[in-house]
């Protein structure tokens, strides 16, 4: 009751009567090629959908007027597609008929229901009406007309609104995505949202190493307090900001869906980057690569690189210049890396919550891989194996 009491403040109410009246164009045309048989248009607009592209025009045409508030949703309820199989068009045909039936409905309803209200007016005021026009019975008294009068307009308004959610409600069924049309959609939408998650653990892998990088540098060029040694450190600030406003760069134009291609991203064949970043911020970093890391499939590599990347930052930015070993290998059929250091004095890095180590191990899952981060023998260690057959 209280949404029937709100339908004429809503725009939509008059956007589904339009939707519901357009029909009635053509019969009305119809009637003037042959007036004695008016249920011709229904034998005739039938055979129109079976055509794909009719399918597309009533959907796109449905979804502005009776669902206007879902364009532009990734998860319309009403399609804009033409018909693929022969059950869509199926649709199609009985969508066109059943409008046809709606239409009369509301154009006779639109028609007489203002006719007996102008009657009831005329009554009211004094005026007897007569004729074979006349639709009211007989009317009492002209007080009772004069109550009567608002009877027709909220009968009217109750069938415009009944309507217009019967026709969306059979829009949605017979003009609504299939099955297959909704799996592609929710197939689109885990893509995207699949793409957002790796961008964001690029993010926070790329900027959080090279912040970490910036500060442990800093903070050990001003207690050092030699030339060289800061000299050194402001190198390694400025060749770590580059690499991350690269990658900042990349990541915004995929984000503007810019035409331009990305900047390649980095892959193990510039672990060498990493591990002398590390380097110049104090730890002693024992390195050991072979393979043939060159020739391994891009997800493998970068990722790879992505996962070493964390690894160091986290070394940096709990325990400080301390000694990392660092393995890679590039074996039959997967490649393993290993990071090892030693453990802080607190608990940081015991937890394993954080969403640096949460992402190796998503990133590590996404290819059939696995991840693994905790103590081990005195030690921190970050072990990922990744397997090489699956991707190629």
């Amino acid at each position: 009751m209280y949404r029937l009491l709100r339908a004429p403040l809503r725009g939509v109410t008059y956007t589904r009567w339009l939707h519901l009246l357009v029909p009635i164009l053509i019969v009305s045309i119809w009637m003037f090629i042959e007036p004695a048989w008016p249920w011709m248009p229904a034998l005739i607009v039938a055979p129109f959908g079976l055509l794909p592209w009719v399918r597309l025009a009533e959907g796109l045409q449905a979804q502005f007027l009776l669902t206007p508030h879902e364009r532009g949703r990734p998860d319309p309820s009403i399609g804009t597609a033409p018909s693929a199989r022969w059950g869509d068009r199926w649709r199609t045909v009985a969508w066109l008929e059943i409008r046809l039936v709606l239409a009369a409905v509301v154009i006779t309803a639109t028609v007489w229901l203002p006719v007996m209200t102008l009657e009831l007016i005329l009554t009211g005021a004094g005026q007897p009406l007569t004729g074979d026009d006349v639709l009211l019975p007989v009317i009492p008294s002209r007080w009772a007309a004069i109550l009567l009068v608002p009877v027709p307009v909220v009968l009217l308004l109750c069938v415009v609104v009944l309507l217009g959610e019967a026709v969306t409600a059979i829009a949605a069924g017979l003009l609504g995505p299939s099955a297959a049309e909704r799996l592609s959609a929710l197939e689109a939408r885990t893509e995207q949202l699949l793409e957002r998650t790796r961008i964001a653990r690029e993010l926070h892998d790329s900027i959080g190493h090279a912040l970490t990088v910036a500060v442990v540098q800093a903070g050990a060029a001003r207690a050092a307090g030699n030339p060289e040694f800061t000299e050194r450190a402001l190198c390694a600030i400025e060749e770590t900001g580059r690499a991350a406003m690269d990658d900042l760069e990349r990541v915004l134009l995929v984000l503007r869906e810019s035409a331009q291609p990305p900047s390649q991203r980095p892959t193990l064949a510039d672990a060498d980057r990493l591990l002398e970043s590390a380097r110049a911020s104090g730890s002693a970093v024992d390195a050991e690569l072979s393979g043939p890391l060159e020739t391994l499939p891009g997800p493998v590599t970068r990722e790879g690189y992505r996962i070493l990347q964390e690894s160091l930052t986290n070394v940096l930015r709990h325990c400080g210049p301390v000694p990392v070993r660092v393995r890679i290998e590039a074996a039959v059929g997967r490649l393993d890396l290993e990071v090892l250091n030693p453990l802080p004095d607190g608990p940081a890095l015991m937890t394993g919550r954080g969403s640096g180590l949460r992402g190796m191990r998503e990133r590590a899952a996404l290819l059939g891989g696995e991840a693994e981060t905790g103590p081990y023998e005195g030690n921190w260690r970050v072990r990922a194996r990744l397997p090489l057959e699956r991707i190629r």
